[in-house]
């Protein structure tokens, strides 16, 4: 148990998981990860982190970000501790090979990913996607993101991040 959250194996429980999340879940060879239901409103991670009594330096934060180059939009997944910022405009943009890059707004992340804003994961992306992992998200024994759904979390090894589809694993905080 991570602070106060009950979890449960994740393929026990699609209910709890986005449909790509659900489907990313169920397929060969996808890490073991466990779902724990929480209250929507405390999705944030702050107020997630302070009700379920989890320390920020477990909690990981997935934002969608965006760019463009020669009128194509480019899109990446990033993964970072909630107590850190990724470099949008230095590592990430140039990974993506865009002029400039930013946060996708929300709208754009929500239909682009198929997820909620706020449960936003790094399991089911989009294929395709480059999914960037910060080296100090694999150091950590286990980690708690998004599910797809505001009214859930996962909990998985911090390793397993770097075995997802697409994942590579940069330096990205700055």
């Amino acid at each position: 148990m991570i602070g106060s959250l009950v979890t449960v194996p994740a393929r026990d429980r699609p209910d709890l998981l986005g449909p790509s999340v659900a489907a990313a879940v169920a397929a060969d060879g996808t890490p073991e990860m466990y779902v724990a239901e929480i209250d929507p409103a405390l999705a944030d991670t702050a107020a997630f982190c302070e009700r379920y009594d989890v320390d920020l330096d477990v909690s990981a934060n997935c934002v969608v970000v965006a760019g463009r180059r020669s009128g194509e939009t480019r899109f990446a997944a990033c993964v970072v501790l909630a107590t850190t910022r990724a470099d949008v405009n230095g590592v990430v943009r140039r990974r993506i090979d865009a002029r400039k890059a930013s946060f996708a707004p929300m709208d754009l992340a929500v239909a682009a990913t198929g997820m909620e804003y706020g449960g936003i994961t790094p399991v089911g992306l989009p294929e395709g996607w480059p999914l960037l992992v910060d080296e100090a998200v694999v150091t950590r024994p286990y980690v708690v993101v998004g599910s797809g759904l505001r009214r859930s979390k996962l909990v998985l090894a911090g390793a397993d991040l770097a075995r997802l589809p697409g994942a590579e694993v940069l330096a990205l905080t700055g």
